[in-house]
């Protein structure tokens, strides 16, 4: 039925892909949006946390998972994607800090340390790495 439906395997794992994506941008992009109420440190403190936490760990999981060979042949263009999607929002949100230009260093720094507790599960020293970051972004 599957087959039938999405034609081939590979076609069927890039829907379940697709859909995943969708829903992570959705829920990432909701926590890097800047908030008129509270600096946007505060708020990247907390999309850190969700991020990392147990509901964004399924996404970095699977994501995780597709490297560069499968990437090539399963969705061409998947990490250029998955990494050009988060800049913008970051640069908004930066902009409420006057740091807009900053948005790759800390898209760097994220991508950098998820990376580091995939491989490590140190969170502890993660999370002092990642507020190392905000405390050079904060303002005050």
């Amino acid at each position: 039925m599957l087959l039938y439906h999405f034609g081939t395997r590979d076609e069927l794992l890039l829907a379940i892909l697709r859909q995943a994506r969708k829903r992570q941008l959705n829920s990432f992009g909701d926590l890097l949006r800047a908030r008129p109420d509270e600096a946007y440190t505060t708020t990247l403190a907390r999309a850190w946390s969700a991020m990392t936490g147990p509901d964004g760990q399924p996404y970095l999981r699977m994501f995780s998972q597709l490297r560069e060979d499968a990437e090539q042949s399963l969705w061409p263009g998947f990490r250029r994607i998955a990494t050009t999607d988060w800049l913008q929002p970051l640069e908004e949100g930066l902009r409420s800090i006057g740091r807009p230009e900053s948005a790759t260093l800390v898209l760097a720094v994220i991508r950098g340390l998820l990376i580091d507790v995939d491989a490590t599960a140190d969170t502890a020293r993660t999370d002092r790495a990642f507020q190392e970051l905000l405390d050079a972004l904060d303002p005050a």
